[in-house]
């Protein structure tokens, strides 16, 4: 495959081409968490928290997103129910969350030697990378459970999944993965399209659903 000059020397200079594509692919997805918070009104937990587990998706890749999600959903509702188990001990923050992380960790390896025993080979071999990086949301979780509760905690968490899953199948598109790579320049419309982004002032089209019935009697 023919790569833009640019990026052939970049790889001449001992950057790995994956290097190189997934950090020309990084403002892409942030771009795409920009749109979805701005124009859709999915807020997810913050930019980074998102972006993060898109890339985490795309390790458990050849594997399949199955896996991420399955490794996602577990570390929610592990979280979930160990805040409410340690609630009642009344810890302090940083005790209670090393706790939480400790009991998520501990489950996902059960969850592992699982996919080991029933012959699911490709959540048994899952990198450990991306493991640290679905159980790290676990402070995220924690932190929203605290200071909103936790159902905006879940909703939050759903729309990082959403969000997720939509940036996994958008980098992983070979299409696109080969457009960037022959012209790299393309990168720079993503600073357009988050200053236009930057001065949105319309409605968000969850508060056009939100909203409805008082836009109809307008």
């Amino acid at each position: 495959m023919l790569y833009h000059p640019f990026i052939n020397f970049i790889v001449e200079q001992g950057v790995p081409l994956q290097t190189v594509t997934l950090l020309l692919m990084l403002p892409i997805v942030v771009t795409l968490v920009a749109f979805f918070r701005q124009v859709i009104g999915i807020k997810a937990f913050g930019i980074y928290t998102p972006s993060i587990i898109t890339f985490a998706l795309l390790a458990f890749d050849p594997n399949g997103v199955k896996y991420g999600i399955a490794i996602f959903v577990a570390v929610i509702l592990v979280g979930m129910l160990a805040r409410f188990v340690m609630k009642k001990f009344r810890l302090l923050y940083l005790p209670r969350l090393a706790m939480t992380v400790s009991i998520i960790s501990l489950a996902i390896l059960f969850i592992l030697v699982l996919g080991g025993m029933y012959r699911r080979t490709g959540l048994a071999s899952v990198s450990i990378f991306p493991l640290l990086i679905m159980i790290t949301l676990a402070e995220k979780f924690v932190a929203t459970q605290i200071e909103k509760g936790s159902k905006i905690a879940f909703i939050l968490a759903v729309e990082t999944l959403v969000i997720s899953v939509a940036g996994y199948f958008l980098i992983s598109w070979g299409m696109l993965t080969t457009l960037i790579l022959q012209y790299p320049w393309i990168i720079l419309f993503t600073f357009l399209i988050n200053f236009y982004l930057g001065k949105w002032t319309g409605l968000r089209i969850s508060e056009y659903i939100r909203f409805r019935k008082i836009i109809r009697h307008m």
